[in-house]
């Protein structure tokens, strides 16, 4: 595989085939995150796509899951994606998943029927982040939508009877909002018929920091960082909130979090908010800082 780098795909995806149909984010502002600032967004060509599924099935035949990155494979228009996986479902005969990350606008921009035809063909999973319920903070970060488009979009991939992985960044209030941030993205998740629901540890990569601060403070709000004690209280107030139309399954499985957590909401509520009471009591159960990345 010709791989552009930096490559990045979910915790989940770890034994997945993994190809670039595009390379970089079409947005790529978000002032948290840093995974794309060396790429300039373009989309691969189709052709050459096809020649590196026809490759790899030589190779790797028995290929299972499939993961199409970089961050915005979704971005790519509908005909080029069904040829997409026309392709992988004919090459790997086994093949039985294929997922993306999703930005909030690449469900916007494509229609119910557009996502209903991806599901059809074999589009089953899309991750999509997030981030905060709170409108205010949303503008804070330059995350380019709102929570009512977020509600709107997601809806349509459930609609499309796509499976739907969502991630919160637990820490993105700081100090002086964090209890805004968690009730707000309470009241986002609750209506939602989400999948998988993942909390990340907000983690400022060197580059962006002094951008992160000064967008943050451009909206009129202060950022002071939280402790990881003070991350334990919010994760701790989250699960408590949420309450899904239909169980989700819950992680804090990535590589940022100082407490790994698993379990099924709301049935293992209680066992999860356990788990973090003894934590926020017992800092030796935490990752060590040097443990924890991107």
């Amino acid at each position: 595989m010709n791989y552009s780098y930096p490559l990045y795909r979910p915790p989940s995806e770890a034994n997945s085939l993994i190809f670039q149909v595009t390379e970089g984010c079409s947005f790529n502002r978000c002032s948290f995150c840093s995974m794309y600032r060396t790429k300039n967004f373009s989309e691969k060509p189709l052709d050459l796509i096809i020649k590196e599924i026809h490759h790899a099935a030589q190779q790797h035949p028995n290929t299972r899951r499939v993961f199409l990155a970089d961050g915005d494979a979704l971005y790519c228009n509908v005909s080029s994606l069904l040829q997409v996986l026309e392709t992988l479902y004919h090459c790997f005969p086994k093949l039985g998943r294929v997922s993306s990350y999703a930005l909030p606008n690449n469900l916007m921009v494509k229609s119910q029927q557009e996502l209903t035809t991806l599901k059809q063909a074999g589009l089953n999973l899309l991750y999509y982040g997030i981030e905060s319920g709170s409108a205010a903070l949303l503008k804070c970060i330059t995350k380019g939508t709102t929570p009512d488009k977020m509600i709107e979009g997601l809806n349509k991939a459930s609609n499309a009877d796509i499976k739907v992985s969502a991630t919160v960044i637990l820490g993105l209030g700081g100090q002086h909002h964090w209890q805004e941030h968690i009730e707000q993205t309470a009241d986002l998740i609750n209506p939602l018929n989400l999948n998988y629901l993942s909390t990340l540890q907000l983690t400022l990569d060197e580059q962006i920091r002094d951008e992160f601060i000064q967008k943050f403070s451009r909206n009129g709000r202060q950022f002071e960082p939280q402790s990881d004690q003070d991350i334990l209280k919010e994760q701790m107030l989250l699960v408590s909130l949420v309450e899904p139309k239909s169980a989700v399954i819950f992680r804090s499985n990535h590589a940022s979090n100082a407490l790994p957590l698993k379990g099924v909401l709301p049935k293992d509520r209680e066992l999860i908010l356990a788990q973090l009471k003894r934590a926020y009591g017992d800092n030796s159960q935490l990752v060590p800082n040097w443990m924890r990345g991107l």
